[in-house]
């Protein structure tokens, strides 16, 4: 199940993967966000786009190379790099506001403050829920494509 999953290019497995290197990323953009924000002192929003942005680049390279390691290349990396940041913005405009509505609601709902550590947190997985979904029907039809 395990050797399908990895090799197979049926829709079902390509989304398995997809989501792999989904969770993958969202642990990359975590730890790059709190990383920035809690070592570092950030301000919360803009380590944000920062850990977006890190968990971004290595996704189109996980996704390149395992999830969509079935499909013929015909552009140069470079291309599809470009695609992939194009598609992945919009994507990532979804998981942002996700992400801010959740921090803000969060801290204006009155929870704990021993809680409003985990806010951060909760916002990334939810707003990347809702930017896979997103990112995966798109670069599957624009980014990992033949031309």
């Amino acid at each position: 199940m395990i050797k399908h999953l990895v090799t197979s290019s049926s829709s079902l497995a390509t989304f398995g993967r997809f989501a792999m290197v989904a969770c993958s990323i969202a642990l990359i953009d975590i730890g790059a966000l709190y990383g920035l924000h809690e070592g570092l002192d950030a301000n919360v929003y803009l380590a944000r786009v920062f850990s977006y942005f890190m968990a971004m680049s290595a996704g189109y390279f996980l996704n390149r190379h395992f999830t969509f390691h079935h499909k013929q290349r015909f552009r140069h990396v470079l291309e599809d790099l470009w695609r992939f940041y194009s598609v992945f913005a919009v994507g990532g405009l979804l998981n942002y506001g996700v992400f801010a509505l959740t921090v803000a609601l969060g801290g204006r709902l009155g929870i704990l403050p021993e809680a409003t550590f985990l806010l951060p947190l909760i916002g990334v997985w939810l707003g990347g829920l809702v930017g896979m979904g997103f990112n995966y029907v798109v670069s599957h039809k624009l980014v990992f494509m033949e031309p």
